[in-house]
C-alpha cells in the first residue's frame, strides 16, 4: 500500500502532469453481492450467507492521461450486514464494513460534453466484521462503465455501474476470533456491485 502510494505521489508531483490532477468523492449503492455456500463450525449446520445491499461511499485520485484516458486510486468505504439464509438464526449474523483500495484507469470516447467511458481496477477488499471477529483482506477486481459531464474545463460530474470480484478461496476458514471460526466458506469468488454518482474537480 505503502509503495503504491508513494508511486502515485511521485507521478501528481511530475510538473507536466500537475494541471491534469483530479479528485473525485462520489457515493452510491451497492447492490447484488453473491452468496457464500458456507457451514457453520459451531453447530456444523450448512446454509449461506451474504453481504446485504446498502449505501457506500469513496474517494478517487487520478492524472488525466494524453490518450484520452486516466489512471486513478480509489477508496469505497460500505457499512452493511452479513446475513444469512433461514438455515441460521439469528438472520442477522454481524455488521460488517467493506472497503475496497484500488488502482485503476479508464478509457473515454468522447462526444462534445458528453464522455462515455469503460474502467477497470485491481488491489483489495478488506471485510471487518463486528463480534470482535478478525479482518479479512483479499485480492479483487472491478470493471465498470460510465459516462461524464463537463459543465466547465474544471469539473465534471459522472455516473457509473461496477462490478467488482473479490477473490475468497473455496474451503477456507473465515472471520476468525482467535480461539474459533465462525463459518467455512465453500465459494471461490464474492460478486458485488456498484452504482456511483459523483463529481471530478481537476486541478
Amino acid at each position: 500500500m505503502n509503495r503504491i502510494s508513494a508511486l502515485f505521489l511521485t507521478l501528481c508531483c511530475s510538473s507536466p502532469l500537475m494541471a491534469n490532477v483530479y479528485i473525485a468523492p462520489f457515493s452510491g449503492y451497492g447492490f447484488g453481492a453473491s452468496e457464500f455456500n458456507v457451514y457453520s463450525t459451531q453447530n456444523n449446520d450448512y446454509g449461506t450467507v451474504k453481504v446485504s445491499e446498502s449505501e457506500h461511499y469513496g474517494l478517487m485520485l487520478g492524472i488525466n492521461t494524453d490518450d484520452l484516458g486516466n489512471v486513478y486510486l480509489l477508496y469505497s468505504h460500505q457499512t452493511t450486514d452479513l446475513r444469512s439464509n433461514n438455515l441460521f438464526s439469528p438472520a442477522l449474523l454481524t455488521p460488517i464494513e467493506v472497503d475496497y483500495l484500488h488502482v485503476g484507469g479508464s478509457l473515454y470516447f468522447p462526444v462534445k460534453r458528453a464522455n462515455p467511458y469503460i474502467t477497470t481496477s485491481f488491489g483489495l477488499t478488506q471485510m471487518r466484521p463486528g463480534d470482535a471477529y478478525a479482518t479479512e483482506t483479499r485480492f479483487s477486481m472491478a470493471l465498470g462503465t460510465g459516462i461524464e459531464f463537463n459543465p466547465t474545463s474544471r469539473l465534471a460530474i459522472f455516473a457509473e455501474v461496477k462490478a467488482y470480484a473479490t477473490f475468497i478461496n473455496a474451503n477456507n476458514e473465515l472471520f476468525c476470533n482467535g480461539h474459533s471460526c465462525v463459518w467455512n466458506v465453500q465459494s471461490d469468488i464474492m460478486w458485488q456491485g456498484q452504482a456511483n454518482i459523483g463529481a471530478s474537480l481537476k486541478f
